[in-house]
């Protein structure tokens, strides 16, 4: 392809799932397939150098997948973010933090889907902290204002998942936009930039959901991270590749802004 996106050494994909339909799930990988085969040609065509897998939802708290991949990536340039419950031993977590896990996801957004639950997040955080481990969090705008109380609790690092998922209506007038930021004040907040067609009314080329990333990004530019939701599970049609790439260049002002998102800050939430 003749595009291309000037990106800094290092560049971090900081969201993307692997989703292998030959690793144990509950039937609905091979119609979300996304192998580490393929996101690693897609890896080398886009200059995404480093990568880090979140547990897709077809393997519950099963992380062979994830593990997988981390290793087949490169462990000096893959991090996994896993999936647990509260019964996890610590040898189980121990062993996932040898493998490349730097933090836990809990995607609550669509409760009929959820893995886990919330009420988890807390203990595990207090389990994990000591590793330097992050906890991902999948809400809705409206579950993070429901759950400001614990959230702005927790004694470790914290990671909102998909620009907060603010209303689209509202974008930033949402009343979550300044709780994140009230978060991200708070010194152990980040935003992951990613998704734009999961936040947006008017589609591509996701106009809405843009004007919302670039406010987080002029906001806290030390404080963001990109990633292209790779294999693009809820998309009946997969967006380009490319036109997801171009948002870096859309949302984040200038050269710093992009180090910092692609760059510093992966290195400081997942210790690369």
């Amino acid at each position: 392809m003749s595009r291309s996106v000037l990106l800094p050494q290092h560049a971090c994909n900081s969201h993307l799932h692997i989703i292998d339909p030959s690793f144990p799930n509950d039937g609905k990988a091979a119609a979300q397939k996304g192998t580490i085969e393929e996101y690693k040609k897609l890896s080398d065509e886009l200059g995404l150098e480093r990568a880090v897998f979140v547990q897709a939802k077809p393997f519950g708290t099963d992380n062979s997948c994830l593990v997988d991949a981390i290793r087949k990536f490169g462990s000096d340039k893959a991090r996994g973010i896993a999936v647990v419950t509260d019964q996890a031993s610590d040898k189980e977590l121990e062993s996932l933090h040898e493998a490349g896990v730097r933090g836990l996801r809990f995607s609550v957004w669509n409760p009929a889907n959820a893995v886990v639950s919330f009420d988890m997040c807390k203990p595990l955080s207090e389990r994990t902290k000591d590793m330097g481990w992050n906890m991902q969090l999948h809400m809705s705008a409206a579950q993070l204002a429901e759950h400001a109380s614990i959230i702005e609790s927790l004694d470790c690092k914290v990671v909102i998942d998909h620009m907060g998922r603010l209303n689209p209506e509202l974008g930033i007038k949402d009343p979550a936009f300044p709780f994140i930021c009230r978060m991200i004040d708070k010194g152990n907040t980040w935003v992951k930039l990613s998704g734009p067609y999961l936040n947006t009314l008017t589609g591509k080329p996701w106009d809405d959901a843009c004007r919302v990333a670039q406010a987080f990004a002029a906001y806290a530019p030390e404080r963001m991270l990109w990633g292209n939701d790779f294999p693009h599970v809820t998309e009946k049609v997969k967006p380009d590749e490319w036109d997801l790439l171009e948002t870096i260049d859309r949302w984040f002002a200038n050269d710093r802004a992009k180090e910092l998102a692609l760059v510093k800050n992966p290195e400081e939430v997942y210790g690369f």
